[in-house]
Parts: C-alpha cells; structure tokens; sequence
C-alpha cells in the first residue's frame, strides 16, 4: 500500500498559521480611525489628521478641544528632525496671538500618559512631554519616519491622513541644531484650524445624489404626463 503524503498538508497548515497570525498583528498595530478630522493650515500647505479614540481617550478629547477652541492657530512647528520628527509648539508660548481665558483654561491641562502598543511609524501623531509620563500637554510629534525607540514611552493617538507632502517640504528646509532639538530657521506658522466629521460628509454626498436622483425622477414623471395628456 501507498503511504499517503501528509507533508505537504502540514506545511499548508504552518503558512496558514503564520499568515493569519501576521495579519492578526497588523490589525493591532493599526487601530480604526475616528470619524473627526483636523485640518492645519500651515504655511507651507495644509496637513489632516485623525484620532485613536480607542487608543488613547483622554488625549483624543484634550486635543480636539484645543483645536475647537482655537488654541492652535499662529502656533508653529518648533521642531523639524528630518526622518524623525515635525514636533508642534506648546501653545502656551508658542502662539503669536494671546489666548483667552477659556483657551488658557485647557492649554494649561495635562493628560496622564495613554501609553500603547501601536508603533511609531511615519505619519503616526505622538504627545510630547517632559520626564513625568503625565505631563503631556499641548505639543505633539508628526512622525516622519520610523522610530521604534519611542514605542511604549510616549502616547499615540492619531495619525496624518492628508499632506504628506507638507511634511516632505517642512524636511527640505534649513535647520540648525540646540541642544537635542533641530529645528527650522523660519517660522513654519499654523495659520489656521478647522475640523469635520467624514460621517457627516459621506451623509451629505449622499442626501445631495439623492436629490438629484428625486429631480430627474420628477422630471422624467411629468413628461410622461404630458406624453399622456397632451
């Protein structure tokens, strides 16, 4: 009789296996999105994000409501390592318009540290702060390129979504060193924020082809009825 080869199965099942527990790791490292999206109006283009909501809660909230007080605009990137990170001023000091008391009342907050398993890859939104984990405040990273000695130590919780190629200009211009930090010789100014809701978005696409469709169906109606009643 033949031995019947089961060798083969076997090293069907082990791919599979490891397939399926790759994707399993993948699906981790990159949490949904949020439906909320900002929107930077730099001076050398826009830049969109979205938030981990997931991931990191109590940052997500802070950070929105920072951005619909206003608390971000004439801020700046105080920061631009290239390969590494575009990092966003403090806004307390770094705007160059006062805030009032309702932005100060939130940019004086601090957020404990939402630490994570998600990775510090290009594109991914990290908070900045000092020693203590719970310090983080306003500033945050852009990350733009892969640091996985960040990975656990600071907290994520969002990611660029639009304006890749902001970030790529902000690399190219010049910078000079302090201390740690490499930072532009000009200003890179947040001339403007604003936000939306893709939900929203998607609802108003729809309900606008859905008129259209209700308009051609009304005027398809009454020439039809005046085919029939001339």
């Amino acid at each position: 009789m033949r031995r019947k080869n089961n060798g083969g199965v076997s090293i069907w099942i082990a791919y599979g296996f490891i397939f399926f527990s790759l994707l399993f790791v993948a699906i981790a490292q990159d949490p949904e999105l949020g439906s909320s999206r900002v929107v930077f109006q730099t001076n050398y283009g826009d830049i969109e994000f979205g938030f981990y909501p997931t991931v990191a809660p109590q940052t997500v909230e802070h950070i929105f409501k920072l951005v619909r007080l206003g608390c971000y605009n004439t801020n700046h990137f105080f920061r631009v390592d290239k390969g590494f990170v575009a990092q966003v001023a403090d806004v307390v000091g770094g705007r160059t318009v006062p805030m009032n008391e309702e932005q100060k009342v939130e940019a004086d907050k601090t957020v404990v540290g939402e630490f994570s398993d998600v990775k510090h890859v290009r594109g991914i939104l990290s908070m900045g702060r000092y020693a203590d984990p719970n310090s983080a405040a306003s500033s945050f990273s852009m990350l733009l390129g892969d640091a996985p000695h960040l990975d656990g130590q600071y907290a994520i919780f969002g990611k660029v979504t639009k304006g890749d190629e902001t970030l790529r200009k902000l690399e190219q211009l010049p910078t000079r060193r302090e201390g740690i930090f490499v930072m532009p010789t000009e200003r890179i100014t947040i001339l403007s924020t604003y936000y939306y809701d893709t939900k929203l978005e998607t609802c108003e696409q729809e309900k606008s082809v859905l008129k259209r469709r209700l308009a051609a169906s009304a005027v398809e109606v009454e020439r039809q009825r005046m085919r029939c009643f001339p």
